[in-house]
Formats: C-alpha cells, sequence, structure tokens
C-alpha cells in the first residue's frame, strides 16, 4: 500500500484531462490532491470521478484556484461560503477535505496522521525591507500580479491576509486539540509552509502569493514526517530538520509534458525514500 501526492492538475487543459484518464488503477493506494483541481464545480466533477475510481482513498485541500468566483458559475459564491460549496461537493464524492477528521495511514510502519490544511496566504513570504502594505506593488514593479487579486474573494473577512490569519489560528487550535501525541504526521497543504521553499527563478516576487511565514516552523512543531504542498508548479524533494518536503505539483501542460507520462509525475510519499540522500 502507497500514498502517493499530485497537485495543481489544472484540468481545465484537455492535454491534463487526457493525461488523468490515463493513470492506471492503484486500488489499494491512496492519493493526496494538493490543490488547484481547477476553478469550477464541472472541473472538479472530472477530476473526482477519475480519482476516485483509480485510488482506495482521495484527500483534497484547496489552491487558490478552486476559490475564485467566476461568474459564469451560478451561483457565483464569494470567500468562505465559495470554499464550504467545493467542501461539500468533495465530499459528495468521498474525497477527504480540511473540514473533516484528520484519518490515520493505515498501511505499514509508524502510527502516522495525515493532516489536510487550508491556510492561504498573507503577502509575508517577501524580503524585510519591503512594508506589507507595499508588497503587491513591490511585485508589480517586475509586471507580476496574481489573478487572485481579481477573482479570489475574501468574504466575510476584510482581506486575504485577514481570511489567512483566521484559518491559520483555527488550524492551531485544532491541530493543538485534536493530535494524538503518539503520532508523527504528513503535513498537507497547497501553499509551501516555508518561505525559503519558494524558488521561482523567472518571477520571484510571485512569492508574495505563495504562502504565509506563521507556518515556518509547522514541521517541527507538529512532528512532521513529510510535508506535502504544491502551487510552485516546480516538483522537487527538500530537506530541512530531517523532514521531507514534496513538491508535489503536475502544472500547465508545457510544464510536465516532456515527461511523457503523467505517471512519473506522481510522488511518492509513503514508503518513500528512507532517509536525506547525501
Amino acid at each position: 500500500m502507497k500514498l502517493y501526492a499530485l497537485s495543481d492538475l489544472h484540468v481545465r487543459y484537455e492535454h491534463n484531462r487526457k493525461a488523468l484518464e490515463s493513470l492506471a488503477p492503484h486500488p489499494e493506494d491512496w492519493l493526496i490532491v494538493a490543490g488547484d483541481v481547477g476553478e469550477t464545480l464541472e472541473h472538479m466533477d472530472f477530476a473526482w470521478r477519475t480519482l476516485t475510481a483509480r485510488f482506495q482513498k482521495v484527500i483534497w485541500v484547496p489552491g487558490n484556484h478552486e476559490l475564485w468566483t467566476l461568474t459564469r458559475e451560478q451561483p457565483a459564491l464569494r470567500g468562505e461560503a465559495r470554499y464550504q460549496q467545493v467542501v461539500e461537493h468533495c465530499r459528495s464524492y468521498g474525497v477527504l477535505t480540511p473540514e473533516d477528521p484528520y484519518p490515520r495511514w493505515p498501511g505499514e510502519g509508524p502510527h502516522r496522521v495525515l493532516v489536510p490544511m487550508f491556510l492561504l496566504y498573507d503577502y509575508s513570504f517577501r524580503p524585510d525591507h519591503v512594508a506589507e502594505q507595499d508588497a503587491i506593488a513591490w511585485a508589480m514593479e517586475h509586471h507580476i500580479l496574481c489573478t487572485d487579486e481579481a477573482v479570489l474573494h475574501p468574504d466575510p473577512y476584510p482581506s486575504r491576509s485577514a481570511w489567512c490569519a483566521a484559518r491559520v489560528e483555527q488550524t492551531l487550535a485544532r491541530l493543538e486539540r485534536e493530535l494524538p501525541a503518539d503520532c508523527s504526521t504528513i503535513l498537507i497543504n497547497h501553499f509551501p509552509l516555508r518561505y525559503e521553499h519558494v524558488r521561482l527563478p523567472r518571477i520571484p516576487r510571485f512569492s508574495i502569493w505563495c504562502g504565509t511565514k506563521k507556518t515556518e516552523d509547522w514541521h517541527v512543531r507538529f512532528r512532521a514526517e513529510i510535508v506535502v504542498s504544491g502551487h510552485l508548479h516546480m516538483p522537487a524533494t527538500l530537506w530541512r530538520d530531517g523532514v521531507r518536503f514534496e513538491e508535489a505539483s503536475l502544472g500547465y501542460p508545457q510544464q510536465w509534458s516532456w515527461r511523457g507520462d503523467i505517471s512519473r509525475c506522481l510522488r511518492e510519499v509513503l514508503p518513500g525514500p528512507k532517509s536525506q540522500a547525501l
């Protein structure tokens, strides 16, 4: 029994949809989908029909794209209402969400708890000399502006940063209340937990839309064995403090199709490598 991860499916692209349909069945295995399945419930219908037929269990966390409010989709819900709509949609397919009980990994090895989270971002992934109120202007100096600024609404919170702060506070309380003391964890979030892992050589100032510094120590604080994320479209295995960090993105067709087969893009989370490569 294995645990795999994949994120940033972006199934609005036909190439990605066909690739997803080509995945071989993994009837004994679990799959983490770390966000950015698509922008509409129709996109998620396709993904969940496809993936729940191939994997024993699917676990999802939201990316920014699932939270977009698009006028072509009615009702055009915003912010928290949109998130809750998507959560219920996932549950209708038996897909686990950040609002469900944390599952224990039933495979071989020590006791582990899988922790899907929704934390968002607060523009804090920026250099120290850039003030928070100047972060977007700083990014725009390099002609970078995330689409979220137009279509990801924070309602009922006054800002995306405020929504992020609320999600961090809620998640912290739940982790402290519900995590068993005898288990290590696999932390799952769409956005990277650490600023140092945001490696975007072509668009470095996009970092402000990539996470929050409030989670920098969570891999140690909550006994993580592995941290799974996406969003960057730059799949990689990184290590910090003996913890393995898996960036599990598929991405847009031009970013991954050179690999030839989507099966090569699946990240093996468990059992995975036993220790950090030297």
